[in-house]
Order: structure tokens, then sequence, then C-alpha cells
């Protein structure tokens, strides 16, 4: 579904639909993002119209880190464009060849540790625009590059809702196939155990965790469109924000869940979640699970139906 739609209740109880439009200009939708980038989209703000020298001779709308640590490049049109995917491709160029450019920015902006600690594996480029073509979205899967595609609307009550169409995980492979996963798995650094020559894709989950993980993996990918994404200490499980983020403890043969969930709507239990809030962790997310059997995940799966509902 790619056209989302609100209604409000009216006096008579009925349902009416909420009228939708588009932004008079451009500036007006990236000032509004700009200024919630960090709730919105998971990505903490460096830069606004960030000229890219006289080769790509262009000025990127807002440059920003995102909570991977990947650099992202965000271009705004306040309708469609056809060419959103060749400048995409093209930023994307200029961010592989100005990375000390980029990481002075952030060290300026940020602090020195999250300059240190940039993931140039994984640069992304979100567009946000009016509509996109079933071209682009065709195109966008073709794309060796990370580009997102968001459809945004504004409702009446200066309402805003941006909605994934559609992504690219930065593979020549579809995001939802399961052989890539497991190969993109295989790069995660969490300490391991050699896995059996009969072991599927290669993966370098620990073998102690491994059939609860493969059920973690289905219970999480359950919820639609989801992008897994395995990243330097663990696997993130997003759509415009993480969702979740999976780490493994093969020495306690459990495995820990940061979901994106507001610990204080849960009723804590010691030993299975835990508040995060102020204390620093690897992934993203405000609340831990720990899940150590298939009964703890079955107690863990309603916890996780709210944090993708309300993604």
């Amino acid at each position: 579904m790619t056209d989302l739609k609100l209604f409000r209740r009216g006096t008579d109880s009925r349902e009416v639909e909420l009228p939708s439009s588009t932004v008079a200009l451009e500036v007006e939708l990236q000032r509004r993002v700009e200024a919630g980038l960090e709730a919105m989209l998971g990505i903490r703000f460096q830069a606004s119209e960030y000229p890219t020298g006289p080769w790509h001779r262009g000025r990127i709308d807002t440059l920003g880190l995102d909570e991977n640590g990947s650099p992202v490049v965000i271009e705004y049109k306040k309708g469609s464009d056809s060419g959103v995917l060749s400048q995409a491709v093209s930023y994307l160029s200029w961010l592989e060849s100005a990375r000390h450019e980029v990481e002075a920015l952030v060290r300026k902006v940020l602090g020195t540790e999250a300059a240190e600690t940039i993931d140039w594996r994984r640069p992304r480029m979100v567009c946000i625009a009016a509509s996109f073509s079933h071209h682009d979205r065709v195109a966008v899967q073709r794309l060796p590059e990370r580009i997102d595609l968001v459809r945004y609307r504004v409702f009446e009550g200066d309402l805003l809702s941006l909605l994934l169409v559609d992504s690219s995980p930065g593979s020549a492979n579809a995001a939802s196939s399961r052989r890539a996963r497991e190969r993109d798995i295989a790069t995660v650094s969490v300490p391991v155990t050699p896995l059996a020559p009969a072991a599927t894709g290669g993966d370098l989950v620990p073998a102690c965790v491994r059939d609860l993980y493969a059920e973690l993996d289905e219970a999480l990918t359950a919820w639609g469109e989801v992008e897994v994404a395995p990243l330097r200490h663990y696997i993130a499980y997003r759509r415009l924000v993480n969702v979740a983020s999976v780490i493994f403890r093969p020495k306690h043969e459990v495995i820990l869940v940061y979901l994106r969930l507001d610990p204080d709507t849960v009723t804590l239990e010691e030993g299975f979640t835990r508040d995060m809030r102020g204390i620093g962790h690897l992934g993203t997310g405000d609340l831990e699970v720990r899940l150590g059997s298939a009964a703890g995940l079955e107690r863990a799966a309603p916890l996780i139906r709210r944090a993708f509902e309300a993604a």
C-alpha cells in the first residue's frame, strides 16, 4: 500500500477522510523534516544546502548521520521528478569521494566519537517526494546504492505523513531475499563457533542460538517490508528507522533484542525486560528483551508487534 489515507470521526460518528496535499515550496518540506529529523527518520542533522564542489555541481539538501552511523544524503521534491535517482547516485558518489570532509563535519557537529564510528560500508540516500513512478521503484531495486524512496503528504491540521514506499539495501540482490540476508549476516562481528559444513549460507550466528535466531528473524520480518542490516556489532531491523537491534551473547546462550518501544509502557520483568534509557549499549532501542528460549520469544511477541505497529 503506497497511498496513506487519514480519517477523522465526524459529529455523526461517521469517518470522514482528511484531504491531502503537497507543499507549495520544497524548502517548506525541507525545513519541516529537518526540524524533526531524528524523530522522523532516526538521522542526526549535520548540514543544510551543503555544496558538493565543481565536479558534482550541486547542493545537498540535508546531510546527516543515521542511528547506525551511516552517512545520509536527503533530497526533497515537492512533486515527482524523473531525475531523482540519477541525482541520488551522483550525490552518493560525492559522499564516497569526500570522506575526510564529511568526517571533519561530523567531528565539528557531533564530536570525535561520532566521527570515529562512521560506518562507510553503508552510505544511504533518502529521497522524499510527493510520488514516485513505477519505473523509479523498479530502478531502485537494480541499483547497487542504498536508497530509500519516501512519499510525503500534508493533511489539514498541520499533519505531515512520511511513508516508505521502496528501499534498496545497497546490494544487487533484493532486500527480502533470505539468501542475501544470510550472506550479509556473515559480516557481523560477533564471537562465534565454527559452523558445520552443512550450515546454510555460511552465516556467523553463534551455533548455540542459531535455531532461536531463525525463529526471531521470522518474527521480526513478519510485519511487511523490513530491511535487515548486518552492522559491525549488531543486526538492525529497520523501516524508516531502526525498530529492533539484535545482539548475540553466546557465552550465556542468549540473544538481546533492543526494541524501539517506550519502557514506561511496559511492565518490566527482571531477567526478561529492562529499561535501557541512560545505559550505554550497542544497538538502538530503549527496551531490552532477553531471549534464551522459544518460550521467551513467545512472551516477547506482543512487544515486537507493538514496536512494529508504532514504527
